[in-house]
C-alpha cells in the first residue's frame, strides 16, 4: 500500500513538473496554428472537395478555428492541390521479398486573398514514413498501410495550417 502509495505521488509530481514547465503535446492548445484572426474565414478551393484530404483538412483547419465560408465571405482562399502517394521499397528479406517500405504523400498549395491575387504562392508539404513489410500476413499489411495514410493526411493537414499560420504571422 505504501509502495503504490509513492509511485502516484512520484507520477502526480512528474505532470505537476511537466504542466509548470509549460510543456504541451505537438498539435494541441488554442495556439497551436496562432492563425490571425482575420485568417480565420477561408474557402477551400480543391479538385475532390469530397475525398479523404479534403475531409482531413477541413477537420484540422476547423480544429484550428477556422470557419470554412463561401467564397464571397471568405477573407481567404486555400487552393489545395491533389495528394501524391509513393512508396519506395528500402530493404529486402533473404527470399528477396521487401521487408521494409518508405511511404511519402505529398501535395502542393497557395493561398488567395478575397480579390483573387496570391498572397502565398505555391508550397510543398510532404510526409514521409517508413513501414515493416510481412509478406506471409497480406490483409494486415493492406489494414495498416490504410491506416497509416489516414495518420498521414491528418499530419500533412496539420503541416498546411502550421506554415500558413507561420507565413500569416510573418507578414504585416
Amino acid at each position: 500500500m505504501r509502495r503504490r502509495l509513492a509511485s502516484y505521488t512520484l507520477i502526480l509530481a512528474i505532470v505537476c513538473l511537466l504542466a509548470a514547465c509549460g510543456f504541451q503535446l505537438r498539435g494541441t492548445g488554442a495556439g497551436s496554428a496562432a492563425l490571425p484572426e482575420d485568417w480565420k474565414k477561408m474557402y477551400l478551393i480543391t479538385g475532390n472537395p469530397n475525398g479523404e484530404f479534403s475531409q482531413a483538412v477541413r477537420t484540422v483547419f476547423t480544429t484550428n478555428d477556422v470557419q470554412w465560408t463561401a467564397r464571397a465571405d471568405a477573407d481567404y482562399s486555400l487552393v489545395l492541390g491533389p495528394e501524391r502517394f509513393s512508396q519506395t521499397n528500402l530493404s529486402l528479406n533473404k527470399e528477396a521479398r521487401v521487408s521494409q517500405l518508405e511511404i511519402t504523400m505529398q501535395t502542393t498549395f497557395s493561398v488567395l486573398d478575397a480579390s483573387g491575387k496570391e498572397v502565398m504562392p505555391d508550397t510543398n508539404a510532404s510526409i514521409i514514413r517508413q513501414m515493416e513489410n510481412d509478406p506471409r500476413n497480406a490483409m494486415g499489411k493492406g489494414e495498416e498501410l490504410r491506416i497509416l495514410k489516414s495518420e498521414m493526411r491528418t499530419e500533412l493537414a496539420q503541416q498546411i495550417v502550421r506554415r500558413i499560420g507561420f507565413f500569416a504571422a510573418s507578414k504585416p
